[in-house]
């Protein structure tokens, strides 16, 4: 075999192995991404308009996430949450619609007092969506419920349905290192 022959089959080789290990870690970026993000991962993508573009998307949002000083509430925190909640849950027998935007302020309250910077729902939901993706909709459900209140035009029982939206937002924001702290 001739030496341009061998090199030309070591070149081939070789730049089969290089877009083997380009594939290989861009398939795993994938998979990281889909893991942390959730379903937001496919809402990113989708809004997006394209896959590349919803991945830079959401590594940016992780590069923000990553700036952020989130940090775990004490546990005198946490009581006072829990005793909060209880609250706005007693709240929702009278004042259903009362309590919806009460539990609306206390969710946002929470973000802010574990670091989250809340100037905004939809810089919310990025942020929130690092390491709550698979909660999100609970949220954006809740929120949209709260803005069909905000104009009374909320039924109880979708009322009764953001309570429970927010609740899952509450408990998981009130976790710690992957041990929830459900209100109780």
């Amino acid at each position: 075999m001739s030496t341009g022959a061998l090199a030309a089959i070591v070149v081939l080789a070789v730049v089969v192995v290089v877009l083997a290990a380009v594939t290989a870690s861009l398939l795993m970026r994938r998979r990281r991404l889909r893991d942390r993000f959730g379903p937001e991962y496919e809402r990113t993508v989708e809004g997006s308009g394209g896959r590349l573009a919803g991945e830079r998307e959401l590594r940016e949002r992780e590069k923000r996430h990553d700036a952020l000083e989130i940090k775990p509430l004490p546990a005198a925190a946490r009581e006072r949450y829990v005793g909060e909640w209880r609250g706005v849950q007693e709240e929702f027998v009278d004042r259903p619609r009362d309590a919806v935007h009460d539990a609306d302020r206390l969710v946002t309250s929470l973000m802010h007092d574990r670091g989250y910077p809340t100037e905004g729902y939809e810089q919310q939901m990025k942020d929130l969506s690092v390491e709550h993706g698979n909660t999100l909709d609970h949220y954006r459900s809740a929120h949209q419920i709260e803005a069909l209140s905000t104009r009374q035009q909320a039924t109880t029982e979708q009322l009764r349905g953001a309570m429970v939206h927010y609740r899952a937002l509450f408990d998981e924001l009130l976790s710690e290192g992957g041990r929830a702290q459900p209100a109780r």
